[in-house]
Parts: C-alpha cells; structure tokens; sequence
C-alpha cells in the first residue's frame, strides 16, 4: 500500500516511519511512503504557498494554485490515488474508516498549515476530509499520521499478529479489557487471580465484565451501544 504525504514540513513526518512496526512493514515493501510539497509546484518566484484571506480575517490561507498544481500532477501518476483533507470541521475519523481505508491502494494526504486551505482545493480534489477531534493544531501532519498509523495497521501483514486486531477496543462497542504482564505481584499489586487459574472460560467471561466496567467508566456511550446490541 502506498501513503503520499502532501505537505510543507516533510520532516515531521518522515521520522515517524523510521522505527518500529511501520518502518519493518516498509522494508517488507507492505507499505510504501511519498511525499509532494506544494511549494514545488508554485508559481510564484519566491515560491510562496500563501496568501490573505478573501474577505478580511486574522492570518494566511493556503493558496489554491500550488496545491491544484501538486495534486493534478499526483492525479495523472495515479487515478486512482485516494486523496484525504485533514481539517477540523471534517467528519471524524473512527476505526471502521481505518478498516474500510486499508483495502485502497493508494492514499494521500493532504495537510493544511496556516489559517487552512482554500475551499476550492477541498472541494475539487478531495474523496475524503476528516478530522481527529474537536481540537485546533498549529497543522495537518499530525493528523495525517494518526490516520496512517490506523490504517496501515489493518493492512495485510504489517501486524506480526493480526489476531490481535480483533480484540482491540472499538471492533466491538465495548473496550479493550485491561492488560497485565509478568511479575503476577508487583510491589504488592497483583493481577485477577482469575487470569491465573488458566479456566479460559472464566478468563473470557472476567475480560467481558472488565471490558464492560472500563466502557461504563471511559465512554458510557459505547456501553449503551453494547447493551443495545445484546438486547
């Protein structure tokens, strides 16, 4: 699978894939990362990627003729690149998206800087526009990242274990049931006998009570979706 990053800083994201699962699943060529700035393609003989914004306003929008520029010649390499905007105001990116998104071949992302990006730009070139939550960053790398991470984890053998996804929190509306590790006793802190007793059956049925008092606390919504589903 291929992952292009459309953004001003490549160096905040290029460090991300240079350790652990993602950077092994890149040297197994499972994933593969690109990257396009903007500021290549402006016309502009300072190569400025800015400007005011139309209609008055505090700080800089991205110009839309650097980023139509970038992501025509993107769209002539491949037609059939997926391309995400990062923003805000967009739909908000949960799991079954990163499971959906995993089956594509080819995802770009494009990070906004500044006050954002021009409007036409999204609304030309974009299949999809999330956000991560109802917070403001100072740019759309970070989200980008989040959203590759979650993605390429769900693809085919980036995962050394991929039974493992299936017991992640939000496959089901319940979360994840607490996790231990060896010692059993730590400074007088021990974990549920039960996980001990190697009765899988009452370890399963703990893991559930557990999984549904961690959700009652955390997300009482996602127990309530649980519930539902068991009625």
């Amino acid at each position: 699978m291929k992952f292009t990053f459309v953004t001003l800083f490549k160096n905040l994201v290029d460090g991300y894939f240079l350790d652990s699962i993602l950077s092994r699943a890149i040297k197994k060529d499972i994933l593969t990362i690109e990257y396009l700035n903007p500021r290549d393609f402006s016309d502009n003989k300072h190569f400025k990627v800015d400007d005011s914004a139309v209609g008055g306003g505090a700080g800089m929008v991205m110009n839309p003729q650097p980023l139509y520029k970038c992501l025509d010649a993107l769209k002539k390499e491949d037609k059939e690149v997926h391309i995400i905007f990062l923003t805000p105001v967009g739909k908000p990116f949960v799991q079954s998206d990163a499971k959906r998104l995993a089956n594509k071949s080819h995802i770009a992302f494009v990070s906004g800087r500044y006050e954002g990006i021009d409007e036409r730009v999204i609304e030309e070139y974009s299949d999809e526009v999330f956000s991560i939550g109802d917070y403001i960053l100072t740019g759309g790398e970070l989200p980008s990242l989040v959203i590759c991470d979650a993605i390429s984890r769900n693809v085919e053998g980036v995962l050394g274990n991929s039974d493992s996804l299936s017991i992640e929190s939000f496959e089901t509306p319940l979360l994840e049931a607490p996790s231990f590790s060896k010692p059993q006793n730590y400074k007088n802190n021990s974990v549920p006998k039960e996980y001990l007793k190697g009765n899988h059956s009452k370890i399963r049925s703990l893991k559930i009570a557990l999984s549904e008092c961690k959700t009652k606390f955390f997300r009482p919504e996602q127990l309530l979706k649980y519930k539902l589903t068991q009625s």
